[in-house]
């Protein structure tokens, strides 16, 4: 690789790979010793293409919840089975390997600036901005740079846009779906909020299990099949359909919406 190969946003790769080696070590730990995070489907990552893939999943934390997908998205094409033991994965990390993320929060400083050029696609909130409610639309240099890094790679995407649970998905994802057709992968994460500050750069507390599941790919019509349905069928897979909340309690619940509220900034 030559050393100053850059990708599709100019970012240089050689620069991108060593950014992501340093925050695997340093955040290696936060999901082997301090807690533990289980995983099941990564056999799911080793099988499919090296681009045009969409993981779509529900959010508990800023940061946390994506540099564990990088975790264990790379410790899976490296041949582990549902484990991120052995750092020595990410010597040769994926590096067309991207997440969507609001474009005010990446750039607040220069940790979120380094998370950026780590493989952010930073776009423009439509409905909320420096804390506030707004109604705007969508920039479609936006919509290009996520098409730019499905024809490059992997795109992260958590549709909700926020991290309190059960918020409905923003339909601008299902556009994405039928306008790029990606191969849509469903992830399901617990045990980030309870673990992380709502950033995610903090552990808040110890020995919590976490999990991840990767799901098989999902099955879409890209040419019949509407926007709200597709919305629908991606509420079902990230298991953030609104019928979920049936199965669980009054108390569960009051204690989660009671979370949401300390953890808000």
């Amino acid at each position: 690789m030559s050393l100053f190969k850059r990708n599709p946003f100019g970012h240089i790769l050689f620069i991108k790979k060593w950014l992501i080696r340093i925050m695997a070590v340093i955040t290696h730990q936060r999901y082997k010793r301090f807690n533990k995070l289980e995983i099941e489907g990564s056999d799911i990552i080793r099988s499919l293409p090296s681009e045009n893939v969409l993981f779509v999943s529900n959010h508990q934390t800023y940061f946390a919840d994506v540099v564990a997908m990088f975790h264990v998205f790379n410790a899976s094409l490296s041949g582990r089975e549902n484990t991120i033991k052995n750092l020595g994965y990410i010597w040769k990390p994926k590096l067309n390997m991207y997440y969507i993320a609001a474009a005010e929060t990446m750039k607040k400083n220069l940790m979120t600036k380094v998370f950026a050029y780590a493989g952010s696609i930073s776009v423009e909130r439509t409905w909320r901005s420096e804390g506030k409610d707004v109604n705007r639309q969508v920039k479609m240099s936006d919509i290009s740079s996520i098409g730019k890094a499905l024809d490059d790679g992997w795109v992260i995407t958590f549709p909700q846009g926020t991290t309190t649970p059960w918020k409905p998905l923003r339909k601008g994802t299902s556009h994405i779906i039928k306008k790029y057709k990606p191969i849509v992968v469903p992830v399901v994460i617990d045990g980030f909020r309870r673990s992380f500050d709502k950033k995610g750069l903090r552990i808040k507390k110890k020995g919590i299990l976490q999990s991840m599941v990767i799901k098989e790919p999902l099955e879409i019509d890209y040419e019949n099949e509407s926007f709200d349905s597709i919305i629908e069928k991606l509420e079902y897979a990230i298991e953030q359909h609104p019928s979920f909340l049936k199965v669980i309690s009054k108390k569960d619940l009051k204690a989660i919406e009671e979370e949401n509220k300390q953890r808000e900034f």
